[in-house]
Order: structure tokens, then C-alpha cells, then sequence
């Protein structure tokens, strides 16, 4: 697994620490004094070793010693103050050190393994064959650019509630092996808990974006944003308005995503990577740029056969019995001859209460 600078050239240069630049000194001053004193420095002495032999036969003043530090102290410090990192806090200086030496970039290793998960997600989620062919396609086409990791285009997502569109992202995260995280964009706040808030502000905070990086260290997790269509827009005591869809679109564009510049820590991150799956119900709700950057795959809902299907399909995979298994397929043709059919979510329910069963403890 390769591993990337996910961050502009944020971290001092180690030559540039203050032990590191009085040793420098030190050495010039001492070869400026052996040079009036005569002493001779091997040639193929090391810069360790000269400064070893020099201190041996040649001792500097305790004037020379403290202009030394303090010129090494006035030099760390005008470099630190060229560091975004000046403006942080000490914790969360700290707390960045995480990526001094990259993050993991996860990749398939060839179209067959693409082939395998796109065929895996199918046989799990028949129903959603659009998004299947999609995810396929656009896999495929990473591996065969030759990039170092898996980069996938933004997908939306569209149709009824409750036919498993998230469950569909969480599966397809798992399958890849990268970290999975879930934004809901009902909530009041949802640009400000992604993307974050400007430092200043009263409440200013990280998003939640920069957070899953620095925790897990991977460039590309899937992102899923759920219900996007719902999201609201949030207003300053200034006027000034802030909504999701717009927070995303620097996210979605290429070229802006790869410097995107963290509004709380004030540092360029490359988010290019990122794997979005945004869910709606009504494509029809979104603003054109969105849709412009992030087309539309329309979905259906999932028919009794296919619900039967993932209910065996689930039921296997949690180990439950093959009488737990059929009476909840019996419930599930029940319900579609009464003119009721369940969604995906009434399934799932029905697997935990079998599953709740079968574990339960014998009762004395």
C-alpha cells in the first residue's frame, strides 16, 4: 500500500531544527579558529567527525557559544512563523505530526479484483444494478489508468427511501478495504460538521472530513452523504449563508480538491482521493452544479424476489437458521400478496428480531 503527502510541505525541515543548525554554526566557527591556529581536519572526516576532532583540540569562548544559540533560536523562530503550522495551537501541532510521513492511498491490483467486488455488491444488492454497472466502469478505468490508488468519481444515488442506498456505500467501502463515514445532511450544521468552521469564530471546530484523515490515516474513505437533497442552509449573524451542496462542490472539482484549503486549520489538504456516494430521494431538489458535477443514477426498489433474496443472502451471513430464514421469507410474501410489501429496512428489522431470537439464553 503506497503512502502520499495528503498535505501541502507543512512540516519543518529537520535540517532546520535549532540542534541541528548550533551544530552548523559551531562547526564553521571552529574551522574559522583552526584555520588561525594551523590545525589540519582530515579530509575524509564526516561533518560529525569534524566537529568531534575540532572540539577535541579547539575550544570556543562562552561569548562565541551564546551568539551561537542565540542566532540558531532567532533563525528556528522566523521559520516557524513561515509555517501554516504557526497558527495552531501546540496540541494540535502535535496532533498533525501524524502526517509528517503521508497516509495510506489504497488500490485494486487489477481489474479482476474490480470484477470480483462489482459482482459481490450485484449479488447482493440485485436491485441496484445501475449503480452496480456504475461502480464496475469507473473502477476498471482507475486500475487501468495506472494511478497509484483507487480514484473514483463522485455518484449520486437516486431513489425511493429505504432501498438500501447507504447500506449499498457501506458495503461497497468494506469490499475495497478503506474506512467508511456517514453525514447526515438533515442536520442544521451539516456544512460546518464536514467541512468545518473558520478559526475565530465562537463554535469554530475541525469538520469531520479533516478529522477521519488524521484518525485513520487513509486518503481515499468513502464519504457518504445521506438524504442531500434535505440539506439546509445556515446563516451567520452577518448575513452570510453557508450550505452543504455548495461546501461540496470544491470537494467534487478535480483540480480544487486536490489543494482544498481547510477552513479551520488553514491548510491545504488533498481530498482528491476521496471516494463520495450521495444518497437522495429527489434528484429534481438539487442545485444544477451539484448535478452538473455529480450526475444522477436513478434506482428502483427492490421486488419481493429480490428482498428474498437478500434476506437469504443476509440470513447466511449471520449464521442464522434456515427456519429463521424462511419465515422471514414467508413474512416478506405475506405482506407483498396483502398489498404491503416491505423496504429493505423492514427486512433488516425482521433478520435482527430472528437473530435476537436465535441468540437469546434458554429460559430455566
Amino acid at each position: 500500500m503506497p503512502r502520499i503527502p495528503i498535505t501541502e510541505p507543512i512540516f519543518p525541515d529537520p535540517a532546520l531544527s535549532e540542534s541541528a543548525i548550533k551544530d552548523r554554526l559551531s562547526l564553521h566557527a571552529l574551522r574559522l579558529k583552526a584555520h588561525k591556529t594551523g590545525l589540519i581536519i582530515p579530509d575524509d572526516f564526516a561533518a560529525e567527525e569534524k566537529l568531534e576532532h575540532l572540539q577535541l583540540h579547539i575550544a570556543l569562548s562562552r561569548d562565541v557559544r551564546q551568539r551561537i544559540a542565540r542566532r540558531a533560536a532567532c533563525i528556528v523562530a522566523r521559520a516557524d512563523r513561515l509555517s501554516p503550522l504557526h497558527r495552531l495551537k501546540r496540541e494540535e501541532r502535535e496532533r498533525f505530526e501524524v502526517l509528517r510521513n503521508g497516509v495510506d492511498l489504497v488500490a485494486l491490483p487489477s481489474e479482476h479484483r474490480a470484477d470480483e467486488i462489482a459482482a459481490a455488491l450485484h449479488a447482493e444488492f440485485p436491485w441496484m444494478g445501475p449503480a452496480n454497472e456504475a461502480i464496475l466502469h469507473a473502477m476498471r478505468r482507475s486500475v487501468q489508468s495506472g494511478e497509484a490508488g483507487l480514484r473514483l468519481p463522485p455518484m449520486l444515488l437516486d431513489g425511493p427511501p429505504g432501498i438500501g442506498k447507504s447500506r449499498w456505500a457501506r458495503r461497497l467501502a468494506g469490499l475495497i478495504g478503506v474506512p467508511e463515514m456517514i453525514s447526515e445532511a438533515t442536520n442544521e450544521n451539516a456544512s460546518f460538521g464536514l467541512v468545518g468552521s473558520q478559526r475565530g469564530w465562537g463554535n469554530a471546530v475541525p469538520g469531520r472530513l479533516v478529522n477521519l484523515i488524521l484518525t485513520r490515516l487513509i486518503a481515499n474513505p468513502v464519504v457518504i452523504i445521506e438524504e442531500v437533497e434535505k440539506a439546509g442552509e445556515a446563516r451567520t449573524t452577518q448575513g452570510r449563508v453557508f450550505s452543504l451542496t455548495d461546501a461540496l462542490l470544491p470537494l467534487f472539482e478535480p483540480l480544487s480538491a486536490r489543494r482544498w484549503s481547510c477552513p479551520y486549520y488553514e491548510v491545504a489538504f488533498d481530498m482528491g482521493w476521496i471516494i463520495w456516494v450521495l444518497t437522495c430521494n429527489d434528484w429534481r431538489r438539487l442545485p444544477e452544479p451539484l448535478l452538473s458535477r455529480c450526475p444522477s443514477i436513478r434506482l428502483e426498489s427492490p421486488s419481493r424476489d429480490h428482498l428474498e433474496t437478500f434476506a437469504r443472502h443476509e440470513g447466511a451471513r449471520r449464521d442464522l437458521s434456515d427456519a429463521s430464514i424462511d419465515a422471514v421469507c414467508t413474512a416478506i410474501s405475506w405482506a407483498a400478496v396483502q398489498g404491503h410489501p416491505p423496504d429493505l429496512r423492514a427486512v433488516i428489522r425482521m433478520l435482527d428480531r430472528a437473530e435476537g431470537l436465535e441468540r437469546r439464553p434458554p429460559l430455566q
